[in-house]
């Protein structure tokens, strides 16, 4: 955006690969600031609203909740002094991370089991019964 140049909603959506409902939503929920307006009301989005949006998105990414972004933009602005709570929050979402992990280890274990048992299988299907033995 050379020279300060403003940005329509669509040009930001576009920009940022979010979509235009998600600004109008970032906005409500009060992620970004007021987004500046044309007399006639139109939004206009500069540089600091598009960082802003770019940071959202990759904080999404990273799995943080919108309630936690809420949290890190709060802190973003005041990096030095934030920095425990930065970290705080960025282990907790890690210990999360970790946690899944397993969960997802132990999934691919069990569905390569049953693959295996589904090969070898003359009568019925492991892969069936496996799942049905849970549901139990």
């Amino acid at each position: 955006m050379p020279g300060g140049e403003a940005l329509t909603i669509g040009q930001a959506a576009a920009r940022t690969g979010l979509s235009v409902d998600t600004l109008r939503y970032y906005e409500r929920l009060g992620l970004i600031g007021p987004v500046a307006r044309t007399p006639s009301g139109r939004r206009r989005y500069g540089a600091r609203d598009l960082s802003r949006l770019r940071f959202i998105r990759r904080a999404q990414q990273m799995g943080f909740s919108l309630a936690e972004i809420g949290q890190l933009l709060q802190m973003r602005d005041d990096p030095q002094n934030a920095r425990p709570q930065v970290r705080r929050l960025t282990a907790a979402k890690l210990a999360e991370v970790e946690a899944r992990l397993t969960e997802l280890t132990t999934l691919r274990d069990e569905l390569r089991l049953l693959l295996n048992l589904c090969r070898g299988s003359a009568d019925g299907c492991p892969i069936i019964d496996g799942i049905d033995a849970e549901a139990e």
